[in-house]
């Protein structure tokens, strides 16, 4: 979903920071979605570098080397959503805000495992 810039009524044509909040299923507050996008931007910049890299012909080492953080980062920002996810489950495992049981959680921990 692109956002529409209201006052010239032009496409963006990056996603609304409020679309993107409706979308996601964990519960999460300002405080806990800053480091996570700090994280996932880190990401974003490592892999810019390495596709720059590829396309330049760097070298291997360095591609891969940059290859492996950018890897790292994304496991590091899933494990986080992940945690913020557990922690409301069980500090408050009456809101049904965010349908997720344990056991999807332990599945999605798993799966970055």
């Amino acid at each position: 979903m692109a956002r529409t810039d209201t006052l010239a009524g032009t496409d963006t044509g990056s996603p609304a920071p409020d679309a993107l909040r409706e979308k996601t299923t964990v519960a999460a507050t300002p405080a806990d979605i800053k480091p996570v996008l700090n994280r996932l931007r880190r990401a974003q910049g490592q892999l810019n570098a390495v596709i720059a890299a590829v396309e330049n012909g760097g070298k291997c080492r360095d591609v891969v080397i940059q290859l492996a953080a950018v890897s790292s980062a994304l496991d590091k920002a899933g494990f986080q959503i992940i945690s913020t996810a557990m922690q409301k489950c069980i500090t408050d495992p009456d809101d049904d805000t965010d349908p997720m049981t344990v056991d999807e959680l332990q599945k999605l921990f798993m799966t970055l495992a």
